[in-house]
């Protein structure tokens, strides 16, 4: 072999290491559109500090459910955590990453972000069909002193499956006995009528679009479309409006120590500050990690994103977790996932 010919080889050689470990180095995840804003900000950042990708596919949490069950990918992500039992079952381990909140977002002529308020009851009624005009009279009850018009209320719903579903349809059952019994809180429901749109950016546009629309959305993308959002009668019966104070308030009360597998549901929190729709967005990892390095490559993000992401988060109007509740999280990590070095 030719001199030149072997410094090609050895060339070729560690182009090919470079390329695989270039390829290795970016982490894979898929799940919630929920925490898409506030993902896609830190993965951004992270890549310019370390050069390491993230790969996020928002579609959903229902999809992200299956995709770490099928282990097309390092992570999934989910707005509705999984119960302790069905961990278990599939070998997972789950903790929260952020808190956020869900707000209904209306396109009603002449009505502006804040301008109307209305309650749980109210909503189930409009989502469960019973209430079919914007100048309805428990919507004029809730906003007397709000002209509002006779146009048709259009609900837009998730499509996909998906916390955000999750969060609201829980919201809605906790609200109304008859929605609970007749459409239930899941990722995914028989919703009786409506659009539906896929995701949190198709619920927001297909709003935006439609006269006379209602949707729910995370507040994120409420606030990045300039959203006309409306406030919420909470379970205090105190009128609050969606910002990280009232998320805050909501997720201030949350008892983490004593949640198996951290299965806690935000939703309808005590408290007059308490916004009634917010929730935790939770990662999904294998106890037994198919690819130890992979899942370690993730770790080193959470755990980045834990110590430098709060302002990031705040500045979106998320909530990060309290410090206590982040120890928690590394000890599990430590506890129950093998093969991975302590953060």
């Amino acid at each position: 072999m030719s001199l030149f010919n072997g410094k090609r080889m050895m060339l070729m050689a560690a182009a090919a290491v470079a390329f695989a470990t270039a390829q290795a180095a970016d982490i894979s995840g898929a799940g919630a559109t929920f925490p898409y804003p506030l993902y896609s900000k830190w993965a951004d950042a992270y890549k310019q500090q370390t050069g390491i990708g993230l790969n996020y596919q928002s579609i959903g949490s229902g999809g992200g459910i299956k995709q770490i069950k099928a282990k097309t990918v390092t992570f999934g992500a989910s707005d509705m955590p999984l119960k302790p039992e069905e961990l278990k079952e599939a070998g997972l381990v789950q903790f929260p990453m952020i808190i956020g909140g869900v707000v209904p977002v209306v396109n009603v002529k002449g009505v502006q972000g804040g301008q109307m308020v209305l309650d749980g009851a109210t909503v189930a009624a409009i989502y469960l069909g019973e209430i079919t005009k914007w100048n309805d009279a428990r919507i004029r009850k809730l906003n007397p002193t709000l002209a509002l018009p006779a146009t048709a209320i259009a609900p837009i719903y998730r499509s996909d499956g998906s916390g955000t579903n999750f969060l609201f349809s829980n919201y809605l059952s906790n609200s109304s006995p008859k929605f609970k019994d007749t459409i239930g809180a899941n990722t995914s429901v028989q919703w009786p009528q409506g659009i539906g749109a896929k995701g949190n950016e198709g619920v927001a546009n297909m709003t935006a679009q439609t006269d006379g629309a209602i949707g729910y959305v995370e507040y994120a993308y409420a606030k990045q479309n300039k959203m006309a959002y409306t406030d919420l009668i909470n379970t205090a019966g105190k009128k609050v409006a969606p910002d990280a104070d009232t998320f805050q308030a909501a997720a201030a009360s949350a008892d983490w120590t004593h949640a198996a597998g951290y299965y806690l549901i935000l939703t309808n929190q005590q408290g007059d500050k308490s916004w009634p729709i917010t929730g935790a967005s939770f990662i999904l990892l294998y106890g037994v990690p198919p690819d130890v390095a992979a899942t370690g490559a993730a770790l080193k993000f959470f755990d980045w994103a834990y110590r430098n992401g709060g302002k990031m988060a705040a500045e979106l109007d998320y909530v990060p977790l309290p410090d206590s509740l982040i120890t928690q999280i590394r000890a599990t990590w430590k506890a129950q996932i093998k093969g991975v070095a302590a953060m």
